[in-house]
């Protein structure tokens, strides 16, 4: 089942699958990020100083001089763990010592692996998820939003599954993720994130991702299994991977392809009739294919309210085509009359899609530079604000860790006179990283939610070492994240000892 699977694969993916270099690395967790915190509340800080805004200070200005301001509800015991927990995922070799024990023998002996778990739970664990099961996260959601304001997407913290059984059994673990969403005030949550991954077998994924890159090179072939989808790929995607003609999927993958798409209809159908939105998360650009076209098939079925979609697909910009990509589907979305939601993010495989292309005697499909991808985004930024603000039924999720971004588009909002509060334009960072970013666009009046996965403590594994490895590349370069809290800390000191 899913728990197992994942205890019998945490070593390799996080390794596949993370942006390890800490020196321009385009991911959505790792470009100019500011201050990384948890938020476990209990006492409440000091009362800090009133702030007096600068005489010539944008209204659309978002503020991030005020430590004190933005971590006011933030408890002195909690940022005091967070920024041991921040400042050890800082350190190279403890993060590379702490995956090796994770991915050793130790953990087959019942007494280490019970200390090693331990201490994972009491500290990254804690840090960067909600809880071990959707109750419990549904309850840190709501004390996040009751504590600070902000909004909670919830997160069954699966990465994959390898076969039937456990697609099935991680499919009712996210439509109970829909019910404690639902039970929720809708003031509190934005959305729950599902991942293909978890509910058709990568094997499968892969196979229906050759044989779509085929049909895209090859204008004469058809396949006869494909539901209405909108464009996948655009004249700049990355073809490479498939290079010969593949087989056709044999019956048994038909029923099994139908079986996801069941899968991700119940949850899209669960989805609608509960009024929450639905975020399709994004993988590399071996299996995105067959992620783009189950999620854009689901949303033509299920995005039927004009106001607001429920189906969102994630856009990573730090690939070469994917603004390109996303004018495709905004057109053809356009074109149908179909409300589309978009995530925007920068992207987390850049060094997996490296090798993967070298490997392949091609080059990597990310963009050359950490400008260009800041580029990219923010010209996809522009774009969807655009789109979302002249009364079509587009949704906008910007998930950034990037403060220029933010401020970018906070000017972008006002310019466009944008209502903030209506929910089709909200912003969102990961649970334990950027809440000093989350709570200066939430005082500036957007929405803002963080990302926040839940699941049993092994289960989680994989997440964790990932959120690592990021981390350890943002606080490498994030002088200013450590620099803020340091000054949040010293000023409560003092004022202690006054």
């Amino acid at each position: 089942m899913a728990a197992r699977l994942l205890r019998t694969n945490f070593i390799r993916r996080p390794y596949r699958f993370s942006a390890l270099s800490p020196v321009g690395q385009p991911t959505v967790t790792a470009s100019t990020a500011v201050v990384p915190e948890i938020l476990s509340f209990g006492q409440q800080a000091p009362e800090p100083p009133v702030h007096h805004p600068k005489p010539n200070e944008a209204h659309h200005d978002i503020d991030l001089s005020d430590q004190a301001r933005l971590f006011a509800s933030v408890p002195t015991s909690d940022l005091l763990r967070s920024t041991a927990v921040l400042h050890a995922a800082a350190i190279g070799p403890m993060v590379d010592l702490g995956s090796w024990v994770m991915s050793s023998k130790l953990m087959e002996t019942a007494l280490t692996r019970d200390m090693v778990l331990g201490l994972v739970k009491s500290t990254f664990y804690d840090h960067f998820c909600a809880g071990e099961d959707a109750d419990a996260a549904a309850q840190r959601v709501r004390s996040v939003y009751e504590a600070t304001g902000l909004k909670g997407m919830l997160v069954y913290g699966v990465e994959h599954a390898d076969d039937a059984a456990s697609c099935d059994d991680n499919m009712h673990h996210f439509l109970r993720t829909i019910e404690a969403a639902k039970s929720l005030p809708t003031s509190h949550f934005s959305s729950v994130v599902v991942k293909i991954t978890a509910i058709c077998p990568i094997s499968l994924l892969k196979r229906v991702s050759d044989l779509l890159r085929w049909e895209y090179k090859t204008k004469n072939f058809k396949l006869s299994w494909k539901l209405k989808s909108f464009p996948v790929f655009s004249d700049s995607s990355p073809l490479y991977h498939t290079n010969s003609e593949p087989e056709p999927l044999t019956a048994e993958e038909e029923r099994e392809l139908e079986a996801a798409h069941v899968r991700i209809q119940d949850i899209c159908r669960k989805c609608q009739e509960s009024n929450v939105p639905l975020l399709v998360d994004a993988e590399d650009t071996i299996l995105q294919p067959a992620i783009d076209y189950m999620a854009y098939s689901s949303a033509i079925l299920f995005n039927a309210d004009k106001d607001r979609p429920i189906v969102y697909n994630t856009i990573q910009a730090y690939l070469r085509d994917a603004g390109e990509r996303l004018h495709l589907a905004v057109q053809e979305a356009e074109k149908e009359n179909v409300p589309m939601g978009f995530k925007l993010v920068r992207g987390a495989y850049m060094s997996s899609e490296a090798r993967l292309a070298d490997s392949l005697g091609h080059k990597s499909p990310v963009h050359d530079t950490i400008q260009n991808t800041h580029d990219c985004y923010n010209n996809c930024m522009t774009f969807l604000m655009e789109k979302a603000s002249n009364g079509s039924g587009f949704g906008v999720v910007l998930a950034t860790h990037n403060a220029d971004s933010g401020r970018l588009a906070s000017k972008k909002a006002s310019e466009l006179n944008i209502d903030k509060e209506n929910g089709k334009i909200e912003f969102a960072q990961l649970y334990g990283m950027s809440d000093a970013l989350s709570f200066g666009l939430k005082r500036a009046g957007f929405n803002v939610s963080k990302y926040m996965p839940f699941g049993p403590v092994e289960t989680a594994i994989p997440y964790l070492v990932r959120r690592a490895y990021e981390n350890r590349g943002m606080m490498a370069t994030g002088a200013t994240d450590r620099h803020l809290m340091r000054m949040e800390l010293k000023r409560r000191l003092l004022a202690g000892n006054a």
